[in-house]
Formats: structure tokens, C-alpha cells, sequence
């Protein structure tokens, strides 16, 4: 989830598309709207599910055009046989 936030904060597109499991990943990611600023990041709870399921729960703070944003998600991940772990979707809160 830090490596995903991070790659937002840097306008990553590549390594989000990267990261976003196959079955869910949009067609099209856009970069960043122009001058939003992200804050910050909190991991709330990390659980695992299984051996290849997971969800994180954070918040990641931004602000944009002189306004506070806040994103509360509860993100779900699977590890597929290359070992890595993808974003599959999330539920905002």
C-alpha cells in the first residue's frame, strides 16, 4: 500500500497499472489533477485473509485548489504465484 501511495504522490501511472490486478485494472489511469498535493498516509489495519488474500485499511490525505481531502478505504490485495501482491479494489469509508 506505501509503495501504491507513493506512486501516486509521484504521478506513477506505470507502476500503479503494474500493481493493479488484471482483472479489475482500469483501461486508462490518469495522472494527478494539476496542483494537488498529497499529505500524507496512515495504515490503519493490515489483515490478512489467506496465504495469497489481503486487505489494508488506510486514509491518505490530500489537498486541492485550497481544500482538505480525505480518502478512508479499505483496500482488498491478492498475491499471485509471481509473489507479488495486487490491488484488487477497495471500499470507501
Amino acid at each position: 500500500m506505501r509503495s501504491r501511495y507513493s506512486a501516486f504522490v509521484l504521478g506513477q501511472v506505470g507502476y500503479l497499472r503494474d500493481t493493479w490486478h488484471a482483472s479489475t485494472r482500469p483501461t486508462t489511469l490518469e495522472a494527478n489533477e494539476p496542483g494537488l498535493k498529497w499529505l500524507g498516509l496512515v495504515v490503519k489495519r493490515h489483515q490478512p485473509q489467506d496465504e495469497r488474500h489481503a486487505t489494508v485499511e488506510f486514509v491518505a490525505r490530500s489537498k486541492l485548489g485550497g481544500r482538505a481531502h480525505r480518502l478512508h478505504e479499505t483496500s482488498r490485495f491478492v498475491r499471485e504465484a509471481d509473489g507479488r501482491w495486487y490491488y484488487v479494489d477497495g471500499d470507501i469509508t
